[in-house]
C-alpha cells in the first residue's frame, strides 16, 4: 500500500521503525522527509543548531542494508532522532548554547549518544539548549531564541527547548533531552508533548560521571507514551546494552506501560509557595484527577510542600559553576553570575543542602503512589519575557517555571509531563505525574491510562500541520 509523506510523518517513532524493519519504507526515505521539513520549517523556530544531513543519509543507507539481513533489529532501527547540544556526537560541534564553546568539536559520542546509536536511531542533528542548560527558556546569545511551534511569539521552554520545538513541529518523530530541574518536562509542557525524566541511576550519565547524587539525567520527548517507554528501555540499557545502577524492572518498560494499575493513592497539589498557578492550569490538573478517579484511583488534594527559590539557588549555582568553562567572559550575564557564585561554594555543604531538601520532599510524598500537579504554573511565556539588564532579576523571574519540576530532581524520583489540555489562547498545558523512587513503571503505566482517557494524539501545532 502506497503511503504519502503526510502518512509517514504522522506515525510514531515505533510505527516508523516497524515499517523500516519490514522494508515497507526505507530509512533513507524517512530521513529525507525530515531533512526537507527541517530545511523548510526550522528557520523561525531555531530548534536545530547543526543539521548533519549528509552523514544522516549515509547512516540511513547502512540501516537499509542491515534491514535486508535476517539479524534481529533494535527497536528504533532507521528512525531519525535529534540530540541536545549539551551532548557529544562524534564529528559534530557541541556548543552548549554558549559563545564560550563556539569551536568545541567532539571526536567521540558520549554514553547517551552511544546508546541511541545502539537502539538503531539515525542522528540527524544537534538541538538547541539554553546556555549550559542553566535556564528554563532557550534564549542564548549564540543564536536566536528557540520559539514555540504553537505560537512563535512564545518560548519552547528549556533547557531542552530545541527538542521540544522540533518534535512539536514534526521536524522529528522523537528526541533526546536532559533534565536537571525540569529541562525535559518544561519544554514538553510548553510544546504539547510527553516528556519523561527517569529515576536517578536509571540512565547512565552521559559523561561517565558518578551519578548517584547528580540532579540531571537524560530522557525522551515524544508524542506518545509508548515511544517514551521504548526509548527509556534503550537509554537505560534494558533493550540494548546493559542496565545502569538502578535495579532493572521485571520486564521492559514498554511492556509494563501497557499494564494498567488500579487503586493507587494519588496526592494532588494545585499551588506552590514560589509561584501563582494559572486557573486554566489548575482546571487541567483537576480534569486529570477526575479521570484518575474514574479509573479507580484515589485522589486527595493536599497543601504544597514548603520551599523557596533562595534555598535551591546554591545547588543550582554550584552545578553551573562546575561546568568546564575556559572563557567565562563569553558567558551571557545570567549564566556568568550563576557560575561565579557557584565557584565560591563548597561541595560538601551543597550536597548536605541537597540531602536536606530532598528528605523534606520525600517526607511530603510519603504514603502516596503518585503526585499529580501542574508541570509549570502557566503556559509558555512570550520570548524575552524574562530579559533584564540584571542577571539576578532574570534568574528569579524565570526560576518559578521549575516550581513543580525541580523537587523531583532533588530526590531522583521519576516524573513525566503529559499534554492533557490547551489554554484559551491556544497554548498547550502540561500536567505532571511524579512517582515513588525508582518506580518509572507506574509513572509510565498511569500516563498510558490518562493518554487513553484524555487523548491528545489529534492535536498538532500549526507548524506540524504545514505541508
Amino acid at each position: 500500500m502506497a503511503r504519502t509523506s503526510t502518512d509517514l510523518l504522522s506515525l510514531t517513532a515505533l510505527q516508523q521503525a516497524a515499517l523500516v524493519r519490514t522494508r515497507e519504507i526505507s530509512s533513507e526515505e524517512l530521513v529525507r522527509l525530515y531533512l526537507a521539513r527541517i530545511e523548510r520549517h526550522d528557520q523561525p523556530l531555531t530548534s536545530f543548531v547543526q543539521v548533519l544531513g549528509a552523514r544522516a543519509l549515509r547512516a540511513a543507507r547502512r540501516k537499509d542494508r542491515a534491514a535486508t539481513r535476517a539479524d534481529p533489529l533494535p527497536s528504533f532501527h532507521g528512525v531519525p532522532v535529534g540530540v541536545k547540544d549539551l551532548n557529544l556526537v562524534r564529528g559534530a560541534f557541541c556548543r552548549m548554547g554558549s559563545r564560550a564553546f563556539r569551536w568545541f568539536w567532539s571526536p567521540v559520542d558520549d554514553k547517551t549518544v552511544a546508546q541511541l546509536r545502539r537502539a538503531g536511531f539515525v542522528i540527524v542533528g544537534k538541538l538547541s539548549t539554553s546556555e549550559l542548560g542553566a535556564m528554563p527558556v532557550t534564549e542564548p546569545e549564540i543564536h536566536p531564541p528557540t520559539r514555540n511551534p504553537w505560537n512563535t511569539d512564545h518560548s519552547s521552554g528549556g533547557s531542552s527547548g530545541g527538542a521540544g520545538a522540533a518534535v512539536a513541529a514534526n521536524l522529528l518523530p522523537i528526541a533526546q533531552g536532559s533534565d536537571g530541574a525540569g529541562s525535559i518536562r518544561i519544554p514538553a509542557a510548553f510544546c504539547g508533548l510527553y516528556g519523561l525524566k527517569p529515576s536517578r541511576g536509571r540512565v547512565a550519565n552521559a559523561y561517565g560521571l558518578r551519578d548517584d547524587e547528580i540532579l540531571y539525567t537524560d530522557g525522551p520527548l515524544t508524542r506518545d507514551v509508548a515511544d517514551a517507554a521504548a526509548m527509556l528501555d534503550a537509554m537505560a540499557g534494558l533493550s540494548v546494552g546493559r542496565p545502569h545502577t538502578a535495579p532493572p524492572p521485571p520486564r521492559l518498560f514498554a511492556e509494563l506501560a501497557r499494564q494498567p494499575p488500579k487503586g493507587l493513592r494519588v496526592r494532588m497539589v494545585l499551588a506552590s509557595p514560589i509561584s501563582t498557578v494559572d486557573p486554566e492550569v489548575k482546571d487541567a490538573v483537576r480534569r486529570a484527577a477526575r479521570a484518575l478517579e474514574e479509573l479507580g484511583h484515589h485522589v486527595e488534594e493536599v497543601d504544597p510542600p514548603e520551599g523557596s527559590i533562595e534555598e535551591f539557588l546554591p545547588i543550582w549555582q554550584f552545578i553551573v559553576g562546575t561546568a568546564p568553562v575556559l572563557w567565562a567572559s563569553k558567558l551571557q550575564p545570567v549564566t556568568r553570575w550563576l557560575a561565579r557564585e557557584g565557584r565560591k561554594l563548597r561541595g560538601p555543604e551543597v550536597l548536605a543542602l541537597q540531602h536536606k531538601l530532598a528528605a523534606r520532599h520525600l517526607e511530603w510524598c510519603e504514603g502516596a503512589d503518585l503526585v499529580l500537579s501542574p508541570t509549570t504554573p502557566a503556559p509558555a511565556p512570550r520570548v524575552g519575557a524574562f530579559a533584564s539588564d540584571d542577571p539576578v532579576r532574570t534568574f528569579f523571574a524565570a526560576a518559578p517555571l521549575g516550581a513543580f519540576t525541580a523537587p523531583f530532581n532533588l530526590t531522583g524520583q521519576p516524573a513525566a509531563s503529559l499534554p492533557l489540555a490547551m489554554s484559551s489562547q491556544g497554548l498547550p498545558i502540561g500536567v505532571q505525574l511524579g512517582g515513588k523512587p525508582l518506580d518509572d513503571a507506574t509513572v509510565l503505566a498511569v500516563s498510558r491510562q490518562l493518554e487513553e482517557a484524555l487523548p491528545w494524539a489529534g492535536r498538532a501545532s500549526p507548524v506540524a500541520r504545514a505541508a
